[in-house]
């Protein structure tokens, strides 16, 4: 079984590009199934469901949905691998920008979109530093400069990936992903013992463990302060 990764901000486009590329998958006689991590509700599982894949959904509730993906990806995988599926597509929530659910050796595809405003690039962090592919959507909305400047600002954020721009409404570009997907992707049946390609947060504050009183006198742990006179 081949997996991959599918990260990026909220409502850039992730559901509508994996289910195009779903569709040049099966036209290759390949078995897709998607698990899809979220928050606190998706129903996206049901358009997943109408297009005839297999799919499994998890909502982390209080924990930060990456965190939440690590600690089930294991069991996400044995699930693939018994239902006998040929490539396991995750989608995440995308909502830490300071986090990347990426694993070593398994492809990792960030999508955003051209409306998001040019500096987004720079924003969300390792979610798009270190992804293999970066798939641009919503370019038939903004004019051909704004999309190269666009895909200049994310060439300079992560220069090694294969960036392309992919329509998650007609599916232009979709085939050409699904291609990439397969390229030179490692056959897995666990994760056990493999690597994040970026460390997450591991150290907590009180507000983290659950004080919902404000004040200095109530803060602990991996605190950071401004520099308020500066």
């Amino acid at each position: 079984m081949n997996m991959v990764v599918f990260s990026g901000p909220p409502s850039s486009g992730k559901t509508s590009v994996i289910i195009k590329t779903i569709e040049s998958l099966k036209q290759r006689g390949l078995k897709p199934g998607v698990i899809k991590f979220d928050c606190l509700y998706t129903d996206d599982d049901v358009l997943y469901e109408k297009a005839g894949v297999p799919v499994k959904k998890g909502l982390s509730g209080s924990l930060c949905p990456d965190h939440f993906f690590v600690s089930n990806i294991e069991e996400v995988v044995k699930w693939g691998t018994e239902i006998g599926i040929d490539i396991l597509i995750t989608e995440s929530a995308g909502l830490c920008n300071r986090c990347s659910p990426y694993i070593k050796d398994i492809k990792g595809i960030c999508v955003i979109d051209n409306l998001s405003g040019i500096n987004t690039p720079k924003k969300i962090g390792p979610m798009l530093k270190y992804a293999d592919i970066v798939v641009i959507t919503k370019g038939d909305i903004v004019s051909q400069a704004e999309r190269e400047v666009f895909s200049s600002r994310v060439s300079s954020v992560n220069p090694v990936a294969t960036t392309m721009h992919v329509n998650g409404l007609t599916g232009q570009g979709a085939y050409e992903l699904s291609t990439l997907l397969m390229e030179e992707n490692k056959d897995i049946d666990s994760v056990q013992g493999m690597s994040l390609k970026f460390p997450m947060p591991s150290a907590l504050c009180s507000y983290c463990l659950g004080e919902t009183r404000i004040g200095e006198e109530y803060q602990m742990g991996n605190v950071r302060k401004m520099d308020i006179d500066k």
